[in-house]
């Protein structure tokens, strides 16, 4: 099958088309035809030699999580994702061969009906970015009425649906983005966006019950500054793994909670989301598409950053 595949890990050029073999199936798996696939931030630092790269032991390796396609080998007859059912999940390499692929085995408990008021397209920008916004708002930071929270980088992938999230469960929500992306996010539920480029944010906003990090300090010690803003006792959740070596220590010493945030795949929570798409609660927004051919192309543009959404790859 054709696959948008590394030999080594590198800059983006590395990133090319080849024909690999077919994944293999085993129990409980499904076997799909990729449609579109999404790709995140953690696909980007893998390619680059971060992120899972240390897991990747042959070459020449397929990278991404995010999948919308067809199923065409469900682990029973009567199973609930019998062949034909379009699905949108997410693999985690190197446990699974990447979704830049014609071709993708999963568990089938990391994987759903697609949304009936999505493409196949839109589906594959959900998975990853949807799943890690869930687990940061909902099962960690527990979103509710009277919550203030402050969720930085909100125009992003994960960011959009953190801001929809907190707002579907009562939050009220301030975001940190660029101004172009103020009126939408407005829109998504903020209800106080934050101009990076023109204010720190330290100084417009003070006292709020949670931050959800999705920088860290890589930037402009962003985390570090995010403990000023909570009221005693506060809680931040730090998302971009290595993004903020010291947060232990720095957040015992203000009197702060805190903790990181790693994503596992859970097709029931993504079934719940789909429902939530379908009701017309939270919307995807695919900033940008490119040809899985234009993988590479694909990996710059989000390294470039300003991605309002998601950016999606797409096969024939």
């Amino acid at each position: 099958m054709t696959a948008a595949v590394v030999d080594e890990f590198g800059p983006a050029e590395n990133v090319h088309l080849a024909s690999v073999p077919l994944p293999r199936v085993f129990t409980g798996e499904l076997l799909v035809q990729v449609a579109a696939a999404g790709i995140n931030p953690i696909d980007v630092k893998t390619r680059a030699g971060r992120g899972a790269a240390s897991g990747f032991s042959n070459f020449p390796a397929v990278l991404g999580h995010d999948f919308a396609g067809v199923v065409t080998q469900a682990p029973y007859e009567a199973h609930p994702l019998a062949v034909g059912t379009e699905v949108f999940g997410m693999v985690s390499p190197p446990r699974y061969s990447g979704s830049f692929a014609r071709y993708v085995a999963a568990n089938a408990l990391a994987v759903a009906p697609k949304p009936a008021s999505l493409t196949l397209t839109e589906a594959a920008g959900v998975p990853l970015a949807s799943l890690t916004a869930w687990g940061a708002v909902v099962d960690v930071a527990k979103a509710h009425e009277g919550q203030r929270m402050l969720i930085h980088a909100g125009a992003g992938g994960v960011g959009h649906f953190a801001v929809q999230f907190a707002r579907h469960f009562g939050a009220e929500v301030i975001t940190t983005a660029s101004a172009r992306n103020a009126d939408w996010l407005c829109e998504l539920g903020a209800s106080v966006v934050i101009d990076y480029t023109s204010s720190r944010f330290e100084d417009v906003v003070s006292d709020v019950d949670v931050v959800i990090d999705l920088i860290g300090n890589v930037h402009d010690d962003t985390a570090t500054r995010s403990l000023r803003v909570l009221k005693p006792g506060g809680l931040i959740v730090n998302v971009p793994s290595g993004s903020w070596p010291t947060m232990k220590e720095e957040s015992d010493a203000a009197g702060m909670r805190s903790t990181t945030f790693k994503l596992a795949a859970d097709g029931a929570t993504l079934g719940r989301i789909g429902g939530l798409i379908d009701a017309g609660e939270v919307r995807v927004n695919i900033d940008r598409t490119f040809p899985l051919e234009q993988a590479a192309a694909a990996n710059r543009a989000l390294e470039e950053g300003h991605t309002r959404g998601k950016i999606v790859l797409t096969l024939p």
